[in-house]
């Protein structure tokens, strides 16, 4: 065994370098800032082929006809396959219904929806073998909107639906429907001294990552395959493929490779499946990457959203009632459309107390591009709204819009619309004042003398980096929004992830290898799964194994969820193997000193600790030969799906909140906004890393940004989208981007680990109403759209 080193010293009672609660630095932070980091559109393997997809030109089309011979005479192709060469009777696929075909059939249904692959020894050859392929249409009539969606002689998207949801909605172009109903609304609206309703629309959003849609799939010796692919979900993606390529799972192996961002888009299948094929029915490696204008065709994107809202209040500010529909625009295809209804109605009501409420959610299917997971999921769009009615609910009493929230404002012990009692920390009213009470950035100042009525810095002002004004007509406002998200997956959903940590003594030292399944999509899970590690192991080295299928689910990095539940089961098995640790301890150590059979044995410093401090042995020696390996699944407490016709149901396992304020300037003649500052108030629980937390509040607060005022896929009364670029779909730059203030509480929720609270997606929520509300302060006008466009300000 070795000669030990005796115990003389004492530790400090303090975290590890990095351990929880720290800014660690992320591991692979430098490799990002440097253009070093090897993203999945950078992979290479010798002898390897080019992918290439070709799409639908039409939203909804009769599929007469594929000619394939001009393209498999090209030099250079290898393969073009459609739908008749798929190896199995399976050729759907979907993440909650099995409604999307891996290439068209008999009829496409959307814009861009993909109907032949091409494998190809150089992409500029598969492009231009994919230009070859003929295929005769005849073009059908398009559902568009509700009207065509749901009118008696409307085309049946899916007519012979079998899913769960089907018999439980009035119309087969219904995806799902979720009322919730609770209380007495009529008996409430005659309590009501004002009453307010409104109608409100939030256009299409796109995630806008910046690395498209790719991956490399390489044939194995055994008849399987193995993906290296960017995404969010190996193991749903993983069940997803299994099926259509006619193989086991466990000969599909999955690793995750470089993700250039996500934010829900990656949720559903791309390229993964089409990769599969075409190195299954070669014998070669072959690799897709997506073009810009591919990729808006390639994922899903936010639902569009029309929303009927009535309030009622009585003369106190105190909310009487609520009604609301919501309709989402849920496109082609089902994606997670079911979940997003679930969200949008269980979350409608916001973070206020409103006993009585009358609330109908439901997606169609339209022939407009699929919509599905995106930051916010759902709750995004009711936020608009409920907001929106917040401040005409104020204006209507003549009160502050704060203070009216702050008195209606949810707290610990309240409960939502679903019947759900909070029991953790909720301080809406906190928030709110937290974020007013911060300073207001100054007035621009104005030159005096003969310059009189000229800016000092016209670059500050809306329009003034292209020298479009010079202040005239610009009017500040100042508006303010607070939401309610959930966090984790919800309605009964098995939510669980797995880890492996195995600890041994490597070079003399103790070290822990972390393996999960986690997706790192930039949110920064590495970082935080090694913090935990040093935290609950005591070690300063924390080795992660890549994310592959090797391991077991961990979910997807979506929802808020990954440090929560895949943070939770690193903490979890860190706890088993410091148990293991302390067994092997006492079994060597024990008959020579008591102290190891007291309570309170903890490891710090790369030693074992008592409570009081006293260091019993190193770490290293307690291994000495011995490897540590445990894995195990770890699950939050259990969800309810919400009843079907009353909506309640304890449906989420957790809830984060967040408030803005925004400052805006507004050119009245330009209809040009300019975004100052958009300051934020958010709890977290427990601040796991305390920099990455302050970067999702900031990267969150800008997403949402962009939904106010500039981005929105553009979808035409035929279904076509319009706008498919970075030209003219537009995103914040840095030149955009406002100060953005953040002020982070820390009230620690009982149930989760280590008391956190999941917090990247509760800042998406509230950004966008609180820069419309400062417009709407500014200019007077209305507003119940978003995006605001210049249009809508100025009257042309």
């Amino acid at each position: 065994m070795g000669a030990t080193r005796t115990p003389t010293t004492l530790v400090h009672s303090g975290r590890v370098p990095g351990g929880v609660g720290d800014s660690a630095p992320r591991p692979d932070g430098t490799l990002k800032v440097t253009g070093e980091f090897a993203y999945s559109s950078d992979m290479w393997h010798e002898d390897m082929l080019w992918g290439a997809t070709l799409r639908s030109p039409h939203a909804h089309a009769r599929i007469r006809s594929i000619d394939v011979s001009e393209a498999l005479a090209l030099a250079g192709v290898h393969a073009v396959l459609t739908h008749d060469d798929l190896p199995t009777e399976v050729r759907h696929y979907g993440l909650e219904i099995r409604d999307t075909p891996v290439l068209a059939r008999d009829r496409v249904r959307h814009h861009g929806e993909p109907v032949a692959l091409v494998a190809a020894d150089h992409p500029e050859t598969a492009r231009r073998a994919v230009e070859r392929i003929r295929v005769e249409y005849a073009e059908l009539p398009v559902v568009h909107d509700e009207a065509t969606a749901l009118a008696a002689d409307a085309p049946l998207l899916h007519p012979d639906r079998d899913d769960e949801h089907a018999a439980h909605v009035p119309h087969p172009n219904i995806v799902h429907r979720q009322p919730i109903v609770r209380g007495d609304v009529a008996a409430a609206r005659a309590r009501a001294d004002v009453i307010v309703t409104g109608e409100y629309e939030v256009g299409m959003q796109d995630q806008a990552f910046l690395g498209p849609e790719s991956g490399l799939a390489v044939p194995g010796e055994d008849g399987g395959v193995d993906l290296h692919v960017a995404t969010q979900w190996l193991h749903a993606d993983l069940r997803q493929i299994a099926p259509v390529l006619g193989l086991p799972e466990e000969k599909v192996r999955m690793t995750l490779s470089g993700v250039g961002g996500a934010f829900g888009g990656r949720e559903d299948l791309s390229m993964q499946i089409h990769a599969c094929l075409l190195a299954l029915r070669t014998g070669k490696p072959v690799k897709i990457v997506y073009n810009r204008y591919e990729s808006f065709f390639g994922h899903v994107h936010r639902h569009p959203a029309k929303l009927s809202y009535e309030h009622g209040a009585t003369r106190d500010g105190r909310i009487t009632h609520m009604t609301c529909r919501i309709v989402l625009d849920g496109g082609a295809y089902a994606s997670s459309s079911p979940a997003v209804v679930g969200n949008a109605s269980s979350l409608s009501a916001g973070p206020y107390v409103i006993d009585d409420v009358d609330i109908e959610a439901l997606a169609l299917y339209t022939n407009n591009p699929p919509c599905g997971a995106m930051r916010g999921f759902g709750a995004v769009q009711a936020c608009f709204a409920y907001e929106a009615q917040m401040d005409r609910l104020a204006g209507e009493l003549g009160m502050d819009p704060v203070e009216f929230r702050r008195l209606n404002a949810l707290s610990e012990g309240g409960v939502l619309p679903t019947g759900q009692r909070v029991d953790s920390p909720a301080p809406v009213a906190e928030l709110l004042r937290r974020v007013k009470a911060l300073p207001l950035p100054p007035e621009r100042q104005w030159e005096t003398g003969d310059e009189a009525g000229t800016l000092v810095d016209l670059r500050a002002l809306p329009g003034g980096l292209s020298n479009s004004t010079h202040g005239e007509g610009v009017v500040r406002g100042v508006g303010y929004a607070a939401g309610i998200k959930n966090v984790g997956f919800s309605e009964g959903f098995d939510d669980y992830s797995t880890a492996r940590v195995r600890l041994a003594v490597v070079g003399g030292e103790a070290v822990a290898l972390v393996h999960t399944a986690m997706a790192e999509v930039g949110q920064g899970g590495v970082t935080v799964q090694a913090q935990i590690a040093r935290t609950e192991l005591g070690v300063e080295r924390v080795t992660l194994n890549p994310a592959d299928t090797r391991v077991g689910s961990a979910g997807s990095t979506s929802a808020s969820r990954q440090t929560y539940v895949t943070g939770g089961a690193v903490k979890h098995v860190c706890e088993i193997v410091r148990e293991k640790v302390l067994e092997l301890g006492r079994a060597r150590f024990g008959t020579q000193n008591p102290a190891w059979t007291t309570a309170g044995l903890r490891l710090a410093g790369g030693k074992v600790v008592t409570g009081g401090g006293e260091v019993l042995a190193d770490l290293a020696d307690v291994l000495a030969d011995e490897t540590i390996d445990v894995e195990r699944e770890w699950r939050h407490r259990p969800t309810q799906a919400f009843d079907r016709h009353t909506g309640q149901g304890d449906g989420h396992v957790q809830y984060s909140f967040a408030a803005h304020r925004a400052v805006v300037e507004v050119d009245t003649e330009l209809g040009l906004v300019k975004v100052v500052e958009l300051a934020c108030a958010q709890d977290v629980g427990k601040a796991v890393n305390p920099q990455a937390v302050v970067g999702q509040v900031q990267g969150a607060t800008v997403q949402g940004l962009g939904l106010a005022v500039m981005e929105e896929i553009v979808v035409d009364p035929e279904a076509k989208v319009r706008n498919p670029s970075f030209t003219d779909y537009l995103i914040p730059t840095i030149l955009d981007t406002p100060t953005i203030p953040v002020d982070v509480l820390e009230l620690a929720d009982p149930n989760a680990p280590y008391g956190l609270r999941g917090a990247g997606e509760a800042p998406t929520l509230s950004a966008t109403p609180a820069v419309v509300a400062a417009i709407r302060q500014a200019t007077g006008l209305a507003l119940a759209r978003a995006p605001v466009r210049p249009e809508h300000l100025t009257g042309t």
